[in-house]
């Protein structure tokens, strides 16, 4: 009987390191699990005691009256911690299940966010008419100027700097127009490191007049365009917000996640916007 303790107690001791940090995915079922292990540690220093008191006697030995006691109390614990070994293990398997659950829905999620925005790319494309526009037809040659027109003298055109400055200014005084000429200024122009101001401006504009489609695919167009940047938390939201106005809850709730997961610690100022985006769109 002594040699088969021993053998669980060896067995229990080495499934307990292992579980603790596994179990952390869960808190309160960690706790949980934890408890039970510090009871199952308690009965195993319990019976190494009484093994101890037991003076070192085998059950094929002759009769003792000391250690008879130990042996019975062994042989009645030992089922008991053959039965929690084998349900910390349970716990153990459970977790990992759990974990990897998670793992494939949060793989889903996002591979289900991006077809929704490629179809929503789509949909723009079918409602402006994406398609290849029929060629200009030429001017007749005698109406065909000799020489192109000169800009007038004293007009300027604007750096890239210049123009967001002034677009920012229409977009504050709710000039949504003159806001996405500016940014379209800057986008058709030659490439500058205030690309994704632009497009954020861009976005902004179309959201202020209510063009959703077309403000979600350049709320996109900026968060693609810098995914770890400073304006990628405000494109995400953004994006969300126009989603929800287009009536896809489900992509928008993708997106707010997908913000939630890539930026843990978003600014103060934007912890209330979030909120209530999360509340339009009735996100879980």
């Amino acid at each position: 009987m002594r040699q088969l303790l021993i053998v669980v107690l060896l067995g229990a001791l080495a499934v307990l390191p292992g579980t603790p940090a596994r179990a952390q995915y869960d808190t309160r079922e960690a706790i949980a699990l934890n408890n039970q292990i510090a009871e199952l540690r308690h009965d195993l220093q319990e019976l190494r005691e009484q093994i101890s008191r037991g003076g070192g006697s085998s059950s094929l030995g002759g009769y003792r009256s000391g250690p008879a006691p130990a042996s019975t109390a062994g042989s009645d614990l030992t089922p008991q911690l053959l039965q929690r070994v084998s349900q910390l293990e349970d716990e153990v398997r459970r977790l990992h299940g759990r974990v990897d659950e998670a793992d494939n829905a949060r793989q889903r999620q996002g591979e289900e966010l991006q077809k929704q925005i490629a179809d929503l790319n789509f949909r723009l494309d079918g409602l402006t008419g994406g398609g290849a526009r029929p060629p200009a037809v030429a001017p007749p040659a005698a109406q065909v100027p000799t020489a192109l027109p000169t800009a007038p003298p004293g007009v300027a055109h604007r750096t890239p700097e210049l123009a967001l400055q002034e677009g920012n200014a229409a977009l504050a005084r709710r000039d949504y127009v003159a806001a996405e000429k500016a940014a379209r200024e800057v986008l058709t122009g030659p490439p500058t490191p205030h690309t994704a101001d632009a497009n954020f401006l861009l976005a902004q504009s179309l959201a202020g007049r209510r063009d959703w489609p077309r403000a979600a695919v350049a709320y996109d167009d900026t968060y693609s365009r810098a995914k770890t940047g400073a304006r990628a938390p405000d494109a995400l939201i953004g994006l969300a917000v126009a989603l929800t106005n287009l009536n896809e809850k489900i992509a928008a709730c993708q997106t707010l996640d997908k913000l939630r997961v890539q930026f843990q610690s978003p600014r103060p100022d934007l912890r209330d916007t979030i909120a209530m985006a999360r509340q339009r769109a009735g996100c879980r």
